[in-house]
């Protein structure tokens, strides 16, 4: 949309330190770590959520980007909730920060702003944009659940399908799957509005597998779903001790009755595509950019976990970090490719969990990524490896740290996202403030807040510096004995301080 030209007339190619995040609010955003061949559409479905976008320049040849958002307001909004939630592009991890200009002088203005106009009234008419004229933050009435309906349905779509593409975009907590109307849908819960817009902007109208199996996307009137039953039709990553239910034999590829659903959740879902700017990139196909086989995958419970650091990063730290989301059973760390692990999981709908809530986020200085593996099972190592091949495999299925062995534990309640404020638990009366956060912060951690429940102080919530620093403190202190026979609970919270 503008050339390199435009930005040098604000007399800098980029900004030029990574501190300028420091720097006072403005309406002018810097994004840094664009994927090369990232598209506007896809840097736009980042700011539309927070308000109307008026110029736009991306530097791919230096994976950067500019925004200017129609008012200050949206842009600290923007700020603010992506810097607790940091945004990913195709699995890249983004990062924005206030620029040090105060506004973007662009080239070939009026193109730009016709075409600014097309997307910004396409975004207002689906809801892909907060309401309001300016964007004073996400619409109150707009929703986490996101209608689905899979058009032209040429190969079936199941829902491990869905969850790897929409967990692109944020954590996926619940998806249920059916036919109505002669039309595969689903409903999909993500942890938080935000993420819905971004998956909705990004894939509204894009096919799954070549030239076929479009999606179509609208926010449902659901707040939330309830999900009864774990099973290849309905699932709830946050709750891995729901039974699998009966499942309707008949209810084979094609046929009318997909799941067992509440009628609430059986909604009325519009199927009529939004229109969408001719100055959009052409529809491309999520197989392809995803890598997601046409047939549905085979689900396994082992996790291939990759771009670790091989310095920092060991069999019981993976334990501990992949343990919030379910029992790991065994870790082993590739020997040859120590940037690489498999992580097995005690059955798929756990390694299903902590791969939407731990793909994409950074553990010692790593980006890490999270995908499903093709081993079954983690194999110990024989008994003619050596003494170092044997330390990076561990077996941890008799393991008492394991957070779900108790059917029906208050931990299945409990499951969030990676966060900046984690929940401590398990406290003796005679341990105070300070000295929990002296604990903390002996240990290289930098406390922001601290709160003890005010009707249990055997719990606290604390609030560190980011939420890279939090994963590293639960996995050092999880466990960290205070008393003679008590031990510390650390666990993600979805509160703030």
């Amino acid at each position: 949309m503008v050339s390199n030209a435009a930005l040098r007339s604000n007399n800098t190619s980029t900004e030029t330190s990574p501190l300028s995040e420091a720097c006072v609010p403005s309406q002018v955003l810097h994004l840094r770590q664009l994927p090369a061949d990232v598209s506007e559409q896809e840097v736009l479905a980042l700011a539309l959520p927070f308000g109307r976008v008026s110029k736009l320049i991306t530097l791919k040849a230096k994976n950067q980007g500019f925004l200017e958002m129609a008012s200050e307001e949206a842009a600290v909004t923007m700020v603010n909730y992506y810097t607790s939630a940091p945004p990913t592009i195709r699995n890249q991890p983004i990062f924005i920060q206030y620029s040090t200009h105060r506004e973007l002088k662009t080239d070939n203005l009026t193109n730009q702003r016709m075409a600014l106009h097309a997307i910004n009234a396409a975004a207002v008419h689906s809801g892909n944009m907060a309401s309001g004229g300016e964007g004073r933050g996400l619409a109150p009435s707009q929703s986490p659940v996101l209608r689905i309906i899979v058009e032209n349905l040429f190969y079936p779509v199941t829902l491990e399908v869905l969850q790897q593409i929409f967990s692109k975009f944020g954590s996926v907590l619940k998806i249920i799957t059916f036919t109505r109307n002669n039309q595969f849908q689903a409903l999909l819960q993500f942890s938080d509005t935000v993420h819905a817009h971004h998956a909705k902007a990004s894939l509204d109208g894009q096919n799954i597998y070549n030239g076929c199996c479009t999606l179509r996307i609208d926010f449902s009137k659901l707040s939330a779903l309830n999900v009864k039953y774990n099973n290849d039709k309905s699932r709830d990553f946050t709750r891995a001790d729901l039974p699998t239910g009966e499942l309707d034999p008949a209810a084979a590829f094609g046929n009318a009755r997909r799941t067992r659903i509440s009628t609430d959740t059986q909604q009325k879902i519009q199927s009529g595509p939004h229109a969408v700017s001719e100055d959009l990139p052409e529809t491309v196909s999520l197989a392809r950019e995803l890598s997601t086989r046409v047939a549905p995958p085979a689900v396994h419970s082992v996790l291939l976990v990759s771009n670790l650091n091989p310095e920092s990063v060991t069999p019981h730290c993976l334990f501990i970090l992949f343990g919030v989301y379910g029992d790991v059973q065994r870790v082993k760390i590739l020997f040859n490719k120590k940037e690489n692990a498999l992580v097995q999981m005690s059955d798929a709908t756990q390694a299903q969990l902590a791969m939407s809530h731990l793909n994409g986020q950074r553990l010692h200085g790593n980006v890490i990524r999270v995908m499903l593996s093709k081993h079954p099972v983690v194999q110990l190592p024989r008994g003619g490896a050596g003494q170092e091949e044997q330390a990076l495999t561990r077996d941890f299925s008799g393991s008492a740290l394991h957070r779900f062995k108790k059917p029906g534990s208050k931990n299945f309640n409990n499951i969030f996202p990676p966060s900046a404020t984690l929940h401590l638990s398990n406290i003796p009366s005679s341990v105070s403030e300070d000295e929990l956060k002296d604990l903390f912060s002996s240990a290289g951690f930098t406390v922001k807040a601290f709160k003890f429940f005010q009707k249990d102080r055997k719990m606290a919530l604390m609030q560190l510096a980011s939420v890279e620093e939090a994963i590293e403190a639960l996995i050092a202190l999880h466990d960290h004995q205070l008393d003679h026979n008590q031990h510390l609970r650390v666990s993600f919270s979805k509160s703030t301080i």
